[in-house]
């Protein structure tokens, strides 16, 4: 297969998942989910992130998460399951460094609070991050508060931020999910991209692979953007795969049918 950086003159490959968090493009709803996020952090409350697949929310998650500094905060990452809750409380145990040591669910809740409160008293902030939280099984909403309330609800614990679909909105908004879903301060809601912010994503990629902006014909970038429905994730393996095809036939720019090409190979 052609290399993109020998064909193009790239000084990296376009595209990349692992995108330092300096160059990631400025999505348009990404400054403010960073403003929610930093109030729910100070106010040690919740903020909620969804949008479809490949719109960006775990990219957001970490840009935001990456200005938190080690020795102030003690980040926590989730990937959510559709297991139990003695499963969830299992993976926060293990974030925390701490192996599970019971099957009882009351127990670890227990051992967990006394792991924030330990976190807390060395004056940083605990913050979980749960992405995929669609997946959570409705039950487990009714019982993600008792993580954060300390005497009576008194005073919480840590902050959480949970991304996901937009079937999370739903979940939040049943009535057994009440308890937790009043602490949630803001949503962001992480829309697909308009065609002339396409055009900017996909210049800005390969700009900061050492491209230059026309690589890609106007055509070629409709088609992007049609083909992807302004989801992130898919426009970027178009992008690429489009990259690749015009590669093989030494074609200077990238074309409409080379995007119909890289379409035929991407599920």
């Amino acid at each position: 297969m052609i290399a993109l950086t020998h064909a193009y003159g790239l000084s990296r490959e376009p595209f990349a998942q692992d995108v330092p968090i300096k160059d990631l493009y400025p999505l348009p709803g990404l400054q403010p989910f960073l403003e929610r996020f930093h109030y729910a952090v100070a106010t040690s409350l919740v903020t909620v992130i969804t949008g479809e697949v490949g719109s960006g929310k775990s990219t957001s998650l970490r840009a935001a998460a990456s200005a938190l500094h080690p020795t102030q905060y003690r980040v926590l990452s989730l990937v959510a399951t559709t297991g139990s809750l003695l499963e969830m409380l299992r993976q926060i145990c293990f974030q925390l460094g701490d192996p599970p040591a019971s099957n009882s669910a009351a127990k670890m809740l227990h051992i967990i609070r006394g792991l924030l409160s330990d976190i807390t008293a060395k004056k940083q902030t605990p913050l979980l991050l749960i992405d995929e939280a669609h997946l959570l099984r409705l039950d487990l909403f009714a019982q993600l508060h008792t993580l954060t309330q300390m005497d009576f609800d008194s005073r919480t614990l840590m902050p959480m931020v949970l991304s996901g679909q937009t079937a999370l909105v739903d979940k939040l908004l049943y009535h057994t999910s009440r308890p937790f879903a009043s602490r949630v301060v803001g949503r962001t809601h992480m829309e697909a991209l308009q065609r002339e912010h396409m055009a900017a994503y996909l210049v800005h990629h390969i700009r900061i692979a050492g491209g230059h902006d026309d690589l890609f014909a106007d055509e070629a970038i409709t088609a992007i953007h049609q083909s992807s429905g302004g989801l992130l994730r898919r426009a970027g393996s178009l992008a690429r795969g489009a990259l690749l095809a015009a590669a093989q036939e030494h074609a200077p720019t990238v074309t409409a049918e080379h995007v119909r090409v890289a379409a035929t190979e991407i599920l």
